[in-house]
């Protein structure tokens, strides 16, 4: 799909509208396991949670190679460089099964002592080293998909991997009790539910690659790699994934925070209250990745001026979006709270959460289609920095004041909100100087061809 061309808010809705209704499925997916967690306990549910953010450094080091992909070959594609973005996609393959490995080895040798320094209860951490182990035997599977998501996103087609998430999400309602009822497993049965649904992923978004417009005719199998291929993609992807990696640091961060000040039932809450939200902020990934493509192509054919009006178009949609969302979520933070325990204790906590969370919404909105627009324009450093300042360096500094002014955990809520509305606002204008350099340099170039 040429997005160099066209009227910029249809460009938009044809890549973030199939994006957004996958990652609901997928987000529906991680509803069902925690769903069926609680089936075993609160213990586990609080395992799951526990467990969130030493999965999400998986995700981000396959999700940030993914990125890596998506925009260096938009640029080729944007170029017209089809030939470089095959080869680029082809190296793409070797180079994630690499970091698969990694993660493996890594990921099985670190989440022991990561769940030990979260200082849950001893059950809490039981249940969800069973789950982690799982999920980094299957790591490989998981990295592959999101360079084929990669592949296929840069070239405008968020269509079939939208498809594989629809139909991973009623394989896992069938695996999931499959696992816990009949089996008598417990969070590894969920974890390992996860990983057939990605081997299956595997086999169907192989088969689009090949087929899609890129790579039709052309072959996509393994090859010997390309050394520059490797570095041009890791200097993308490597920033991307360590502005994620923040993330999960960030999450680690906050559950050590909400377990000292809450205990095992707050950090229970905030578990479930993240999947909540993931549901509202759903249309934000959709515009992430629209943002990211257009930019990347609007940018590799020289449109610097529809980069800015991509950008705007985007985050337009996005505030109006997630205006909407804060005021469904509040009067029914409750009810879906209900939907993954009874706990009134879990749904106290959960409630409160929510109360200031929402104020949170847009700031999501503003900070990632700014990093997302940053990466299109070969900009991707300032993510780490954004990453560090919001997840890492401020929570370490504010929780601790915010949590001794109010007494309890409401004072994480408010550092939350604290952090994320000022990184947003250095986001938005971090972007702006950006452009006006490259409108700058553009202009300068253009100067010395006429001489």
């Amino acid at each position: 799909m040429d997005l160099t061309k066209g009227d910029i808010g249809q460009a938009v809705k044809k890549v973030a509208i199939p994006s957004s209704v996958g990652f609901l499925f997928n987000t529906l997916f991680n509803v069902v396991d925690s769903m069926y967690t609680g089936y075993i306990g609160p213990d586990a549910l609080a395992g799951l949670a526990m467990s969130f953010p030493v999965f999400f450094i998986l995700i981000s080091l396959g999700s940030g190679i993914g990125t890596g992909v998506t925009a260096i070959l938009s640029n080729f594609i944007g170029e017209k460089s089809c030939e470089k973005a095959r080869v680029t996609g082809r190296d793409a393959l070797t180079l994630g099964v690499i970091f698969a490995f990694f993660i493996t080895f890594v990921g099985i040798g670190v989440d022991g002592p990561l769940f030990k320094y979260m200082g849950g209860a001893e059950t809490s951490v039981f249940y969800g080293e069973k789950y982690t182990t799982w999920i980094f035997i299957g790591s490989v599977f998981f990295v592959m998909n999101m360079v084929f998501n990669g592949i296929l996103s840069s070239q405008g087609d968020t269509k079939s991997y939208r498809n594989f998430l629809i139909i991973g999400f009623f394989v896992n309602i069938v695996l999931d009790p499959f696992f816990i009822f009949i089996l008598k497993m417990s969070t590894d049965g969920v974890a390992i539910a996860t990983v057939i649904v990605q081997i299956m992923g595997n086999f169907y978004l192989y088969k689009k690659v090949k087929m899609s417009q890129l790579f039709s005719g052309h072959g996509y199998k393994l090859c010997k790699p390309h050394m520059e291929n490797y570095k041009n993609i890791l200097s993308q992807g490597i920033p991307a994934s360590l502005n994620m990696m923040t993330i999960a640091l960030g999450i680690f961060v906050i559950n050590y925070f909400v377990i000292k000040n809450g205990g095992d039932m707050a950090v229970a809450a905030y578990g479930i209250s993240m999947r909540i939200e993931q549901m509202a902020l759903l249309p934000a990934i959709g515009l992430n990745i629209a943002a990211l493509s257009i930019a990347g192509q609007s940018y590799g054919a020289g449109e610097t001026e529809r980069v800015m009006h991509v950008y705007k178009k985007t985050l337009k949609y996005g505030i109006v979006i997630m205006t909407i969302a804060m005021f469904i979520i509040l009067p029914l933070s409750g009810y879906l709270l209900r939907i993954f325990t009874r706990n009134s204790e879990i749904i106290r906590y959960g409630m409160g959460y929510f109360r200031v969370e929402i104020l949170v919404f847009n700031s999501y909105i503003l900070l990632n289609i700014s990093v997302s627009v940053l990466q299109g324009l070969k900009r991707p450093k300032f993510a780490i920095i954004i990453g560090i300042y919001r997840q890492f360096l401020m929570p370490i500094l504010l929780f601790p004041v915010f949590t001794n002014i109010t007494g309890d955990v409401t004072g994480i809520w408010w550092g939350i909100f604290t952090i994320n509305w000022s990184a947003a606002l250095v986001a938005v204008l971090y972007v702006n100087r950006v452009y006006k350099k490259i409108l700058v340099l553009k202009e300068k170039k253009s100067r010395i061809t006429k001489m």
